[in-house]
């Protein structure tokens, strides 16, 4: 891995830990009550964490394993785009016509091992169609620039390795 990836990657990291405390900040010290797309784009934020981590920890040293780790992290990073995306789209129909969300990830997940554990982090009950806001723009939009600037970060130091 070159040392540019490899700071790249680090920067990820560290920018997908301090996005992942800010949403628990959100929740926990502003008091928004995130919706069920909310909590999954939070668990993407937590997957790009885990997924930089891990290419770190591989340490990649040819380009075909730069290659992978840039596809590995962009996986979450995508899937948090189309979650943040669907949300937009929900935030944007008239009052009263958003379809539901679905059931709540703590009543999805009661059952599951180690619940007490991770519950704290899929705890909420907020309404999808309802946007929150922070310096005046969505909460969507804010998490679509992060996980678009994560993919655009890798592939470009990927595309910068020599």
């Amino acid at each position: 891995m070159t040392p540019l990836f490899r700071k790249a990657v680090w920067l990820l990291f560290a920018v997908s830990v301090c996005a992942f405390a800010g949403s628990l900040a959100a929740q926990y010290v502003l008091g928004m009550e995130p919706c069920v797309l909310c909590i999954s784009q939070r668990l993407c934020v937590l997957a790009t964490a885990l997924c930089t981590a891990i290419v770190l920890m591989c340490r990649p040293r040819r380009r075909a394993g730069g290659l992978f780790g840039a596809v590995f992290i962009s996986i979450p990073a995508v899937t948090g785009i189309s979650v943040a995306a669907y949300q937009l789209w929900l935030q944007s129909l008239p009052p009263g016509t958003a379809p539901s969300c679905g059931a709540p990830w703590t009543f999805r997940l009661k059952g599951w091992p180690l619940f007490d554990w991770f519950e704290p982090v899929v705890r909420g009950f907020g309404n999808c169609a309802e946007p929150d806001y922070l310096l005046g723009i969505a909460l969507p939009v804010w998490s679509a620039a992060y996980f678009l600037a994560v993919v655009l970060t890798v592939w470009w130091a990927w595309a910068r390795a020599k």
